[in-house]
């Protein structure tokens, strides 16, 4: 064997344990599967070339890894043998082949069942009861991780039906669901953690933690597949086995008998088809001899059966080279970075641009521009940078930086202390936030706006009748009219709305400019403090702490719309087109219901509860949900409930709404 030969294989084998180690210890790979299965390939071709005998050590002979030190460990009653893979059809065609050669004229059948990617576990059941649960290991020996198991619904503690072996092993594959594997990230990012790579490192990472509470909380799922140790004369076939599987309460797959090696082609491509709309990851398609008593006469070779094969999907997980970050500027005028990407396949779809969620991310992951990065996509799903080969990093690589400014509108950038996410400060001008802004603006609790809906504002859009929220003030009924499904009638209604809107409160403005944080109850109390908005918009942020139930953050986002020159354009042009409201120079102090709380319960006749609700809140008074011994006061209208008899009960007055009249004359 030449020297380069002999030293290509032997860095082979020590990068693809050290990758066996990550994978099945660490729960950390470096690579993805479809890089890990080609240069496993290589090795195997590499080792047929060579004129030396494989050693036992090889990764082409071994399962798994060796076992890291964290958990106690447990000898498995049957070794746990991996599985062949297969990337085309040619190479299913060929297994089919051998499988024919080797049962000669024997008759059989296939099974095929969707490859769950997920983590094998051994479960060991003494007199029905399970009794033991230990990871795969290196097949022969694996981590005893019994008590996380135990807190799985899919695996049941005790088997269910009459005939129930002594002893039975059980194996199959823990998994996490995608929408599970969605949220778990969520709240990983919300509380600032590492978020997982994909499902799979989610499910091993969960299922081998110290504490059972973590892997508890995590939705774990489970998917029988077979049987080791006690096992003899338990079904005739595969198909039988899952089904008395299923009868003693475990979870299984929907499979499928078939003929020959054309049928499982066929099926293989309905699933991928139908692969994206599954809640779990799988990566492929296993072909098994159904007949159980053929399994012994196929035999097997190294690490793997001769009686079955993995048909892989193409690869959701590729490397590539990080070109350059844009970053896209969303509704809420969030700043998203995007990856531009040499363009690769992953999944079977070309991908040039994945998205690296936030600079929190960016900054955990370490990427720069000019990486070499390994890129996801599972379904539907957008394509993300999973990790980065840092490794691979050239002299050139290229820290991302946040822009200071909003690429749309060029508004200023702002990322509040301790918030993963960056936004743009524009909201009443950036086009990118403009649906949302308008939206929010004419919504009911807002402006008011009675007949403009989405998709009234989605047309005006289309149309570009409307290029800023001042726009809706200058819309004429003719331009309405034009619109499809407008009738005269109702653009009529909806200009009458628009103008009718214009007579409104401080609070309510305030709160339809949408300023970040800034809902109903703090933007009436904006009003009662300043009383004006030429007070609110020269407040620093000292001054606007003053305010009761403003802090820091909130006081941050309110300073830094007010000082963006685009929105203080755009509320000079709502102002221009007649937005008004009655103008109080009382300081809040001096406001007679200062003090006071009421409650509002049933239905007012006259006033509607809102703007009660906000001649209240003018006056100086707290306006409370829920009914209290410190409460001055409940109005009730008509049919009111509980908050009526509560206070009554608690002996706070109950006043009509003739009462609540009075009162709002002082």
């Amino acid at each position: 064997m030449s020297g380069a030969l002999q030293a290509r294989i032997a860095a082979l084998r020590a990068e693809l344990k050290e990758h066996n180690y990550r994978y099945y210890v660490l729960d950390a790979p470096e690579i993805p599967d479809a890089e890990y299965d080609r240069k496993l390939r290589e090795l195997q071709k590499l080792e047929a070339e060579s004129d030396e005998p494989v050693p036992a050590d090889s990764p082409t002979q071994l399962v798994g890894a060796p076992l890291g030190e964290r958990f106690s460990t447990r000898t498995h009653g049957m070794p746990l043998l991996s599985l062949a893979n297969a990337f085309d059809a040619d190479e299913v065609r060929d297994f089919d082949k051998r499988v024919h050669k080797l049962l000669d004229e024997t008759p059989f059948s296939y099974i095929a069942e969707p490859k769950i990617d997920g983590l094998a576990i051994n479960l060991r059941y003494e007199q029905g009861f399970l009794t033991v649960a230990a990871t795969r290991g290196d097949g022969r020996t694996g981590e005893d991780v019994t008590d996380n198991v135990r807190t799985i619904s899919g695996i049941p503690w005790r088997l269910s039906g009459d005939d129930i072996p002594q002893l039975l092993e059980v194996r199959g594959e823990v998994y996490m669901a995608k929408t599970a594997f969605a949220a778990l990230n969520r709240a990983q990012l919300d509380a600032g953690e590492k978020i997982f790579a994909n499902p799979r490192n989610a499910a091993a990472g969960s299922l081998r933690q110290l504490d059972a509470k973590v892997t508890a909380s995590r939705s774990l799922g489970f998917f029988a597949y077979g049987i080791g140790e006690g096992g003899k004369g338990f079904a005739e076939t595969q198909f039988d086995l899952l089904m008395r599987l299923q009868g003693m309460n475990f979870a299984v797959q929907t499979v499928a008998v078939l003929p020959d090696v054309d049928a499982l082609i066929a099926h293989y491509c309905s699933i991928l088809e139908r692969r994206s709309s599954m809640d779990y990851d799988i990566d492929g398609v296993v072909y098994k001899v159904n007949e159980l008593a053929l399994h012994d006469e196929l035999g097997a070779v190294a690490r793997s059966p001769r009686w079955a094969i993995a048909h892989k999907f193409p690869a959701e997980e590729v490397q590539t080279r990080l070109l350059d970050v844009d970053f896209q500027v969303g509704r809420t005028g969030a700043l998203t970075p995007v990856a531009r990407l040499q363009a690769v396949a992953v999944g079977g779809v070309m991908v040039s641009n994945a998205t690296l969620h936030n600079m929190d991310e960016i900054r955990r992951k370490d990427v720069r521009i000019g990486d070499v990065v390994v890129v996801r996509r599972a379904g539907d799903v957008i394509p993300e940078v999973a990790c980065v080969l840092t490794d691979k990093r050239g002299n050139d690589a290229r820290e991302i930086e946040l822009p200071d400014v909003c690429p749309v509108c060029g508004s200023a950038v702002v990322q509040i202390e301790n918030e993963a996410v960056a936004r743009c400060s524009g909201g009443l001008f950036c086009s990118a936030q403009l649906k949302e802004a308008i939206r929010h603006f004419v919504s009911r609790r807002a402006m008011d706006v009675d007949g403009l809906g989405n998709k009234l504002v989605e047309q005006l859009l289309d149309v570009q009748l409307i290029s800023h929220v001042d726009g809706i003030y200058r819309l004429q009924a003719e331009q309405l009219v034009a619109l499809p499904r407008m009738g005269e009638k109702s653009a009529a209604n909806v200009i009458a709305a628009i103008e009718t809107s214009k007579k409104t409160t401080l609070a309510r403005f305030i709160y339809a400019l949408g300023i970040r944080e800034v809902g109903e109850a703090t933007a009436a109390s904006l009003a009662r403090y300043f009383a004006s908005l030429e007070a609110l918009i020269q407040a620093d942020t000292d001054v606007l702490q003053d305010v009761p139930d403003v802090g820091p953050v909130v006081a941050g986002y309110v300073q830094t719309f007010f000082a963006q020159t685009h929105n203080r354009e755009v509320l000079q042009r709502l102002l221009d087109a007649g937005i008004h409201w009655p103008e109080s120079n009382m300081p809040e102090q001096k406001r007679p219901l200062v003090g006071k709380t009421y409650v509002l319960t049933g239905t007012l006749p006259v006033m509607d509860r809102s703007e009660a609700k906000e001649r209240l809140a003018a006056l100086g008074a707290k306006v409370a949900s829920s009914v209290s011994a410190k409460t001055t006061a409940v109005i009730a209208g008509e049919k009111a409930g509980s908050k009526r008899a509560k206070a009554e009960a608690l002996g706070v007055p109950v006043l009509s709404e003739q009462d609540l009249l009075k009162l709002l004359e002082n």
